[in-house]
């Protein structure tokens, strides 16, 4: 699982940074993959939110062309990329990867949804609620890097197989960048919607 940071202008600027001009680039461990409609084991007080919409990639691609990027993805679905913020914080430097990949922290689903299903796969609305309060609301279309400029990006360094994931960035409204900061807790109820796809839900427990 790829994950790509700061890819919507508004969540870049909710974190006072500037917003990239390369891709940034971290992982999920496998083993945080979970289904659309789980429990949410929180580990700490510290677990925020981060909707996104998730590229499922059909074949292999090495050195792909932005132009050619769309004939290699298998479809769509929706993703949500929770994030455990002091442990992705702790140390001489971030350790995203560490901090996203508690288990049933990559809820994906609820269906594939191939490309030529959608109007503009580059065009979908994306919502996050929380126990019924929408707390991000955006559109793909305002992703920094496309869809394809991802794939074009990640394969030039490495090759992308069947059945990766690429989780594509999330928009602005966590609840990190909060004033006062704002972090689920046992008994919030977390819905991430996309257009054309579906939704998730996550129930949060104590650990």
């Amino acid at each position: 699982m790829f994950a790509i940071g700061l890819n919507y202008r508004g969540h870049a600027e909710e974190a006072s940074l500037a917003a990239p001009e390369s891709l940034s680039v971290f992982t999920k461990f496998a083993t945080a993959l979970t289904g659309p409609d789980t429990q949410l084991r929180l580990p700490s007080g510290r677990v925020d939110w981060e909707a996104e919409l998730v590229v499922v990639m059909g074949r292999r691609a090495e050195h792909v062309a932005a132009g050619d990027a769309w004939s290699y993805v298998a479809g769509l679905t929706a993703g949500q990329d929770y994030s455990e913020r002091e442990v992705q914080s702790v140390g001489p430097v971030p350790q995203f990867s560490l901090g996203k990949s508690f288990p049933g922290f990559a809820p994906t689903g609820p269906v594939l949804v191939t490309a030529d299903e959608f109007a503009d796969p580059d065009d979908l609305a994306i919502e996050c609620l929380v126990n019924g309060e929408s707390v991000q609301k955006s559109r793909t279309s305002s992703m920094i890097f496309p869809v394809a400029e991802l794939i074009a990006g990640l394969s030039a360094v490495c090759p992308l197989l069947p059945g990766d994931l690429i989780f594509t960035g999330t928009p602005a409204g966590v609840g990190h960048a909060r004033t006062p900061q704002r972090y689920l807790r046992p008994g919030d109820e977390v819905i991430t919607r996309i257009e054309g796809i579906g939704q998730l839900r996550q129930t949060c427990v104590a650990a």
